[in-house]
């Protein structure tokens, strides 16, 4: 009886100390993994950032400058004397949308040459022929602007005409070259 009770204690500090050993390995091996995930996480987080962070190269004044000219664009240099700061000025043609002669479309006409329009518009856009589009708030009979960013008269028109609006006569267009400096937005 006293054998057995002595391998029993025998097993008892065997299994203590395999218990140990194992929390002693888990609390070993266990950083590495976390150290691993960690160092994971922190790549993921720096690419994430290099990615967020990276600004497209800019071009210069010149090099903008000299691929508009080699488009067709006319562009001049002005020098503001109170930033002295040598800006880049854009030929844009300007359409005003006025009211045409042709005004005897029923509702329903009216309602789908609208959403044509629109969509026309929406078109010039994204294709990058217009940079602005918008309706004037009176009634009067300028009913709208938008601003070409094309290097003729002649496309301005060409696209302007496109219109499904200036197609059934309900708008006319007049063109004028309009200058403004390259890159500045509206405020």
């Amino acid at each position: 009886m006293k054998r057995t009770l002595i391998n029993f204690r025998h097993v008892k500090r065997e299994l203590i100390y395999v218990f140990i050993g194992l929390l002693i390995s888990a609390c070993k091996t266990e950083p590495k993994t976390t150290e691993i995930i960690t160092d994971t996480i922190v790549d993921a987080k720096v690419d994430s950032i290099i990615e967020v962070n990276e600004e497209p190269i800019q071009k210069s004044t010149k090099e903008i400058k000299a691929e508009l000219t080699a488009k067709g664009f006319k562009t001049f240099d002005y020098f503001d004397e109170k930033t002295q700061d040598t800006i880049l000025m854009q030929q844009y043609f300007i359409a005003f949308l006025k009211r045409g002669p042709i005004r005897g479309q029923n509702e329903e006409e009216t309602a789908e040459l609208q959403k044509e329009h629109l969509a026309h518009l929406g078109k010039m856009y994204e294709l990058g022929y217009a940079d602005i589009s918008g309706p004037f708030g009176d009634d009067g009979d300028i009913r709208g602007i938008t601003i070409y960013n094309v290097p003729s008269l002649k496309m301005a028109d060409s696209l302007a005409n496109a219109d499904p609006m200036v197609k059934a006569g309900r708008l006319e267009i007049e063109i004028h070259p309009w200058w403004a400096a390259k890159g500045f937005p509206l405020r």
